[in-house]
């Protein structure tokens, strides 16, 4: 089940690769649509704003979590494409190890900072409670989100995306039947939402785990491997939780505009979580590009196949603003009707809010598609810290745009405060892959020059 991204045409395995992470991410985005719809249509339109009050909270919690994850399996793929297979063992050991203890941490931290931070964000009371019961579900069932993201996270770092989507598929489908049982049938409230989509994970993450027992031999661990040194854990953890940081300094940004959003009542509330949901679809195929870019780029750096990293960059660069465009293009065509979707009739003033919101984002797709590739490419050679200033420059673009033009121009200062952020992080990510794409020449040059170089006498 394994797959060498090592080999074949670029562009094709890439995209291979990122059609099942696409059609994963469209999953997940299902997940959050169906208790955004059960939620909206089932209970009313203030449940659906106390879940979209929590969702940049939750994007600081879980967003770190799934970019940790990730972060931990980019020497899972460096391994795997060095066919290093022992100490590939031992990072997936290492990752593991570091996945539980900062679960547990999160657990102790997040729960109880649940209500104070919704009241720092100024959360409108008719919708603060919905908010509460929902975010203190998903913050105690953490330990299930981070196992099922870390097994399909190693998963996919043997080049098999396939996997990880059946599960995703099974488990968003259950959560939908679920969902509506707890909410409908139960009367759980928006409770229930939180407790289908964990319950979903929770069954999915156990078969992963039975499968890869069955299936993968490569992932067949002997007890020797468990005994990890030090630094086998601090080279996943420094790439794991850098990652999840740059996420975390990301969802700050969030909080802070959904702080400015909070004080411009419950429509500006409504019709920002019904463009957003719309927008995760919209960006699905961006996010898929990203994450097989940096899978790629991993297994080939492993391999020192350094002219193939070049090579599939600039494909999957091409692939991502051909998709870029064509995803603005329906953010006009038909964005009013998917906000529709969500708030049903009657509701004209945050219907047009909404797709205000996609057509001013839409217009900047390309530049956040490259970012996604550009930031792939360099955590995929291990690379940090300049990804993570980035992270620090959209903080400062998305917060400085939605504090000083949300307080005039209100919901359009919302509106611009992503593609503010985007422009800005993708300067530093640009200037550094220029610079690295320059190193992997050389050592190209370096590695064809020992290559051809005559044996010496004996």
């Amino acid at each position: 089940m394994e797959k060498n991204l090592t080999v074949g045409s670029p562009a094709k395995v890439i995209f291979l690769f990122a059609l099942p992470l696409l059609i994963g991410n469209i999953f997940q985005q299902f997940y959050q649509l169906a208790d955004t719809l059960i939620v909206g249509r089932m209970i009313s339109v203030e449940a659906l704003a106390g879940i979209g009050a929590t969702t940049s909270i939750a994007f600081l919690i879980l967003g770190f979590c799934w970019a940790m994850t990730t972060g931990l399996a980019i020497p899972v793929s460096q391994h795997f494409g060095a066919k290093a297979f022992d100490k590939m063992r031992r990072s997936v050991a290492a990752g593991a190890i570091i996945s539980f203890v900062i679960a547990a941490l999160l657990v102790a931290i997040a729960t109880p900072l649940t209500r104070p931070l919704l009241t720092l964000m100024r959360t409108p009371e008719p919708i603060f409670e919905y908010s509460a019961t929902y975010l203190q579900i998903m913050f105690l069932s953490l330990p299930v989100i981070v196992g099922f993201n870390y097994v399909s996270a190693v998963i996919r770092a043997l080049g098999d995306s396939v996997t990880p989507l059946v599960f995703l598929a099974v488990s968003s489908v259950l959560n939908v039947g679920l969902s509506i049982a707890f909410i409908g049938w139960m009367g759980t409230g928006v409770g229930g939402a939180a407790a289908a989509t964990v319950v979903s994970q929770g069954l999915a993450t156990l078969a992963c785990l039975v499968l890869v027992k069955r299936k993968m031999p490569l992932l067949h661990f002997k007890r020797a491997d468990w005994r990890v040194t030090w630094p086998e854990i601090i080279l996943p953890a420094r790439i794991g939780l850098l990652m999840g940081v740059q996420s975390s300094i990301i969802a700050v940004g969030n909080i802070i505009v959904q702080f400015v959003l909070n004080t411009m009542g419950t429509e500006a509330v409504g019709a920002y979580t019904a463009a957003q949901r719309v927008e995760g679809i919209a960006m699905a195929p961006l996010a898929s590009f990203g994450i097989a870019t940096a899978t790629y780029v991993a297994q080939n750096y492993g391999a020192r196949k350094y002219q193939r990293i070049l090579q599939g960059v600039r494909r999957v660069a091409t692939m991502s603003i051909s998709f870029a465009l064509f995803i603005a293009v329906l953010n006009f065509a038909i964005g009013r009707f998917l906000t529709r979707l969500f708030v049903g009739d009657g509701y004209d003033q945050i219907v047009g809010m909404s797709h205000q919101y996609l057509m001013i984002n839409g217009t900047f797709y390309i530049a956040l598609g490259l970012l996604f590739v550009w930031r792939n490419a360099l955590m995929g050679l291990g690379k940090t810290f300049v990804p993570t200033l980035a992270g620090i420059m959209e903080l400062t673009g998305r917060v400085t745009v939605a504090a000083a033009i949300g307080s005039t121009l209100g919901f359009v200062g919302i509106c611009v405060s992503n593609p503010s952020a985007w422009v800005l992080a993708v300067i530093p990510l640009y200037l550094k892959w220029r610079r690295e794409r320059r190193r992997l020449l050389q050592m190209e040059a370096r590695l064809d020059d020992s290559e051809t170089a005559p044996e010496t006498p004996a």
